[in-house]
């Protein structure tokens, strides 16, 4: 009896440290695919901060800028599975498969998804000054003046464009779809009536809808944004099906073990449940929303079926 406890408790011990509780040993770099500042960027350097007390090791945000964020996808696809490389990925890996005529890595078979960080929803603005009070009013001018009114976003085949598209779609708006190079010009374009309405962010919106340049119509989550509660979503606007949001995950190389992205999956939760990180995201238009691994991929599965329908219908060409 005594022997077979021994034989247990060795064999016990001779297990990899893996198949334990995993603690990182060094550093852990966390690759965004953008410059720093932008939503994305706010966020991982929020979370990234909380998870470097909680795990023990910095988590250091890199940012590897490149179109569409392949750049950082490759590091990462290409990294040792250990926990030690992370990515902050986005609804680019929903889009990418359909838009590019070829990618060095896939962008499911390549990674181990950890969790969904943080959704934010979009909105559809206007010029203050515009005659548009709702999005119903928008539609109804649309249609009653085909081919007089056009909508803008940033860049064809972003997140915001294939929103617009599937806004056109459903809705039944005849109009012209606009892209600009920025933000920036994106919105200065709609404050001075250069685009009847444009798809944006609603974190990059807020400074000149309080400001009073802008004028919010809609928000495209399920629910109304906890920043801007006067403002209706899409669906109660009169296209009920219709719910799009951006969002951000954590995601490692594949064959990442369990015990690792259970680890981390688990630390991300307990950051985003934490009342000062709440509070800080939800005044810039960000929702927690640390699911883990397995909504991550059903998040990024139908997001890939969705937007490739809608890909296939603008007849957006590959790149």
């Amino acid at each position: 009896m005594r022997r077979a406890l021994l034989a247990c408790l060795l064999a016990f011990a001779a297990l990899p440290a893996v198949a334990q509780e995993w603690t990182p040993n060094r550093p852990i770099r966390w690759i965004v695919g953008f410059a720093p500042g932008g939503v994305g960027d706010t966020t991982a350097r929020l979370v990234g901060a909380k998870l470097s007390d909680r795990l023990g090791q910095p988590v250091v945000i890199e940012n590897r800028p490149s179109a569409g964020g392949i750049l950082a996808s490759e590091t990462v696809a290409r990294a040792a599975p250990d926990g030690h490389t992370l990515l902050l990925v986005t609804a680019t890996a929903a889009t990418a498969p359909h838009l590019m005529r070829s990618m060095p890595y896939d962008p499911i078979k390549d990674f181990t998804f950890v969790t969904q960080v943080a959704s934010f929803p979009h909105v559809i603005v206007v010029a203050a000054n515009a005659p548009y009070r709702s999005l119903q009013d928008l539609i109804a001018g649309a249609r009653a003046n085909p081919g007089r009114i056009n909508m803008g976003s940033v860049a064809v085949g972003t997140a915001l464009h294939l929103s617009l598209e599937l806004l056109k779609s459903m809705g039944n708006i005849p109009a012209e779809i606009v892209t600009y190079r920025s933000t920036g010009d994106l919105l200065n374009a709609t404050a001075t009536g250069d685009v009847t309405a444009a798809m944006e962010v609603a974190a990059t919106t807020l400074g000149q809808i309080s400001g009073g340049r802008l004028r919010a119509l809609a928000v495209t989550s399920a629910t109304r944004a906890t920043v801007l509660p006067e403002v209706p979503t899409v669906a109660e606007s009169g296209l009920p099906d219709y719910r799009v949001i951006t969002w951000n995950g954590m995601a490692g190389p594949a064959n990442m073990p369990r015990p690792i992205v259970d680890r981390l999956a688990a630390e991300v939760r307990t950051v985003m449940a934490m009342p000062e990180v709440r509070d800080r995201l939800v005044a810039l238009a960000v929702e927690p929303a640390a699911h883990g691994p397995e909504a991550m991929l059903a998040l990024i599965n139908a997001d890939t079926e969705l937007w490739g329908r809608v890909i296939r219908a603008a007849n957006i060409p590959r790149q």
